[in-house]
């Protein structure tokens, strides 16, 4: 047992939470996203899955423990509706708002579907929650710890 870690936070996370260095880039998935496929071909080919949660719940509790890039322009994407690329859902909003408690000058932005795929290939690891709202989808820049 370990103090002060939220418990939905499973050690699988936790490892991958830990190896992750600055730079590197976390995918937070819905329960559509087809994580195990693109979670192979992610830097550490770890899944870990979050059952019983939604996305803005295992956002708050990651981000309990994972520092936002202060050092890029955006440190938090989203999957676009497809053929609305301006368009923010509520689930967009939501996880927004968590960022933006850790981190309240975050910029949040907007990846293509098939871009976002790309992108999370080159990711470190996916996380996939059962979030049921469609494009729950997101990427996670992870920044410095300096204390």
């Amino acid at each position: 047992m370990l103090k002060g870690i939220p418990s939905i936070i499973n050690a699988d996370l936790l490892w991958v939470l830990r190896a992750m260095g600055h730079g590197d880039q976390l995918v937070l998935a819905d329960r559509n996203f087809p994580a195990r496929s693109v979670a192979t071909e992610t830097v550490s080919g770890r899944l870990v899955q979050m059952d019983g949660v939604n996305d803005t719940e295992a956002a708050r509790a990651i981000l309990q423990l994972f520092p936002l890039d202060t050092f890029v322009e955006h440190a938090v994407h989203h999957m676009q509706v497809v053929g609305e690329p301006d368009t923010r859902l509520e689930v967009h909003d939501e996880v927004f708002a968590e960022c933006q408690l850790v981190m309240p000058d975050v910029k949040m932005a907007s990846i293509e579907r098939y871009a976002f795929y790309e992108t999370a290939k080159k990711c470190f690891a996916v996380v996939q929650t059962t979030e049921d709202r469609p494009y729950g989808c997101f990427v996670f820049t992870k920044g410095v710890v300096f204390s």
